[in-house]
């Protein structure tokens, strides 16, 4: 039995480490923007005011991710990931210090988020490169599905452990859990994870100035429009995503049946079909088309969950909608992440990484304002204005939250139709039969 783990995870030892203990910290610091978005929503009762909280965290992200890359390629990549950690871990403490003071503010949270922001923008290209670097090319499709199991674990755990902790003991432990898992995952880093460094800038391109360099980025997917248009594809994917994300803890959190339990159960609902399709696709042979893989995976989450959250009027059918919606997603991911490193050269890894990061979340930010806008300004005072025989109020309800009901309606059809475009795309079906040696 351990041998056959041996030749199944072959390659992988330092990896299981990297991916353990920073799948450790991501949960504490998950579990703390959790909290954070309750503490936001409850004292301001406005979709917008939240949904802000990840505006911030992702403009900076955006903004600067492209240079971030370039300079990810020249700087030591396990002294950058520990610098911007310990980075993050400051950001934190200032909240803490805000508590404990008792003069923590919206604007305060906003600032420390966009300064996380900042501190992420450089650590996830170096951490991106960190994983080509500590995985062999025939390990990547697991490597991926391993990502993509803790990333879901943390979505499960994320919002049942900080409820929890909010309960019983308030928001100060659960940022004292958020310290002890960054603690752990910072000493392992130093101690325990060696990351060979190749020489990822080579000739010319290593002299050349870091604005040079990001453009570089940019040019390889500039003629590479298969990746290109794949990165497209998620952007706008993201954007109706990111409004869905908005609405849902207003709907959640307001409308009748709705609770912080109920908002925590659906959160872990989509972490168990996230774990769920990650420990089968970790497992699972590569795919006979892995574009088709993300196609699909992509249109069934589309057509599935926003219609029920939209029409359901308690728990179960939204808990049923998040696991519909997110089980195929690990896939999509997966097969994402597979193409990415099988076809961008290894020293051109951090750059592109950057330029994608920078074209794929841009409509993050986007979207999380605008549903949050959409929320408070049109669709809830829409619904206000309906008699309750009115069609829109049979099919959503009536009260505060049927108007974020009304929105996953709408933007189910949006992400239909952008699969579907999508879909057609002949650049992105044409990394089918390429490959980088």
């Amino acid at each position: 039995m351990i041998q056959k783990l041996n030749t199944l995870f072959n390659g992988l030892h330092t990896f299981i480490i990297l991916w353990a203990t920073q799948g450790f910290s991501a949960l504490g610091s998950s579990m703390t923007s959790y909290a954070l978005v309750i503490w936001a929503y409850q004292q301001e009762g406005s979709a917008l005011a939240s949904s802000l909280l990840t505006v911030c965290s992702y403009a900076p992200y955006v903004l600067l991710s492209i240079f971030a890359g370039a300079l990810s390629d020249r700087w030591n990549k396990k002294l950058t990931m520990l610098v911007c950690d310990s980075f993050a871990a400051l950001c934190t403490l200032s909240v803490l210090a805000f508590l404990a003071t008792g003069r923590l503010e919206l604007w305060h949270l906003y600032v420390v988020n966009a300064l996380s922001g900042l501190g992420n923008t450089l650590q996830q290209p170096a951490s991106d490169v960190a994983v080509s670097l500590l995985t062999p090319r025939e390990q990547y499709q697991k490597a991926a599905g391993m990502r993509a199991f803790s990333n879901s674990l943390v979505t499960i755990l994320a919002p049942v452990f900080a409820t929890a902790l909010l309960s019983a003991l308030g928001i100060y432990a659960v940022i004292a859990f958020d310290l002890l898992t960054f603690t752990t995952a910072f000493l392992c880093l130093v101690f325990f994870v060696k990351i060979p460094e190749r020489d990822l800038s080579k000739g010319s391109e290593g002299q050349s100035s870091v604005l040079v360099a990001a453009g570089q980025g940019l040019r390889y997917l500039g003629e590479n429009r298969g990746i290109l248009d794949l990165i497209l594809f998620l952007a706008s994917i993201n954007l109706v995503a990111s409004v869905y994300n908005a609405a849902l803890p207003a709907m959640l959190l307001s409308r009748n049946g709705g609770s912080q339990g109920a908002l925590a159960l659906v959160s872990a609902c989509t972490g168990l079909a996230n774990v769920a399709g990650s420990a089968i696709v970790t497992f699972l042979p590569a795919p006979r088309s892995r574009v088709r893989a993300i196609c699909l995976s992509l249109l069934f989450a589309m057509s599935t969950e926003n219609f029920l959250l939209a029409l359901g009027r308690g728990t179960p059918v939204w808990c049923l909608g998040a696991v519909l919606g997110w089980l195929f997603i690990p896939v999509m991911n997966t097969n994402m992440d597979a193409l990415f490193r099988t076809h961008i050269p290894l020293e051109m890894q951090g750059r592109v990484y950057s330029a994608r990061n920078t074209l794929q979340f841009f409509t993050i930010p986007v979207g999380y304002l605008l549903g949050g806008v959409l929320v408070d300004r049109v669709f809830e005072p829409f619904m206000a204005g309906q008699d309750r025989g009115s069609i829109p109020s049979i099919l959503f309800g009536t009260g505060k939250g049927s108007g974020a009901a009304f929105l996953f309606f709408v933007i189910a059809f949006a992400g239909i139709l952008v699969c579907l475009y999508f879909q057609r795309d002949r650049h992105i079906w044409e990394l089918e039969g390429k490959r980088n040696d």
